[in-house]
């Protein structure tokens, strides 16, 4: 088989390119993570997908076509949270981890996954590791209260090639995108999902619409989802698509957060974790209403 068809579609540049239809999208990306295609075109897709960006019709169709091809986790009693992580610590602490515990503690099953996209970050399996939550091995029923790692390997193999391609070409390609908002659970969940930069959160939140999803979208920690300990972001929720402004953006930024670990290797952070949840460090303000509106939101579902 081949995507030439879809790459002479989507390759004429940023003014040339045409979109897809869902159902184009649906049948290239499949390609693409069923490996039946050769790495020239998985190139040619990547760049060419990275000069003229994702359609949300595109990003519902890549969805269609992962969704075909993973392992999702079984319905738990409660709402799942799901909390992808895939940016890793550059300056600040990586605190995915810390806001998966806090949701655990307060009795929701917590799915988070992702893998190590660069060589020069702390992520959060590093972490997670250090506490003691290694990456699981098999699929299963997430318990009430408990947090558990999938590493994307295990979720999707083919998604963790197309991720990898970046460490070949240097430049992020549509699944970087779609991790960020995928559902690898069945029944009830909430996606947690962050942006970078602001017109991606134009484009996340219309794919959410487009999917009808159940959603919180933030700009988080340098990629990650867990809000910044020095300032708290807007946060929007979608709830089967239908968006709702929950937090408006606050203004000013803290010159430093107390307590908050100024190194950012695994076990500094894994420290500051269990220090947060003994209760002898506290919870950073915006963290904690984001913990507020995530059990505001699965209440809802």
């Amino acid at each position: 088989m081949s995507i030439a068809q879809y790459i002479k579609v989507i390759g004429r540049g940023k003014d040339g390119a045409r979109p897809l239809t869902r159902e184009q999208a649906a049948d290239l990306f499949g390609q693409v993570l069923d490996g039946s295609v050769t790495d020239l075109e998985i190139g040619g897709f990547c760049l060419a997908m990275r000069i003229k960006g994702e359609t949300p019709v595109e990003m519902a169709g890549f969805l269609d076509a992962t969704y075909e091809r993973m392992q999702r986790f079984p319905a738990s009693d409660k709402p799942t949270v799901v909390l992808p992580s895939y940016n890793g610590a550059r300056k600040l602490p990586v605190l995915t981890p810390l806001l998966a515990l806090l949701l655990a503690r307060e009795g929701l099953p917590v799915l988070v996954h992702g893998t190590a996209t660069e060589s020069s970050r702390i992520f959060t399996s590093n972490v997670l590791a250090a506490l003691g939550i290694p990456a699981q091995v098999a699929i299963g029923k997430i318990a009430n209260g408990e947090v558990v790692f999938a590493p994307t390997e295990l979720l999707c193999p083919g998604l963790k090639r197309l991720l990898d391609v970046r460490r070949a070409v240097g430049l992020r390609n549509p699944a970087h995108s779609l991790v960020k908002i995928m559902n690898p659970c069945l029944g009830k969940a909430l996606v947690v999902s962050s942006y970078t930069h602001p017109e991606y959160a134009l484009s996340m939140g219309q794919t959410f619409e487009l999917i009808q999803a159940n959603a919180l979208l933030l700009r988080g920690t340098e990629g990650e989802v867990v809000a910044d300990a020095r300032r708290t972001p807007q946060m929007e929720a979608f709830i089967g698509g239908k968006r709702t402004l929950l937090q408006a953006f606050q203004p000013g930024t803290l010159a430093s957060v107390p307590d908050l670990p100024t190194a950012i290797d695994g076990d500094s952070t894994a420290t500051y974790i269990r220090a947060v949840m003994s209760g002898s460090h506290a919870v950073p303000a915006s963290i904690s209403r984001q913990v507020e509106h995530i059990l505001q939101l699965t209440s809802q579902l």
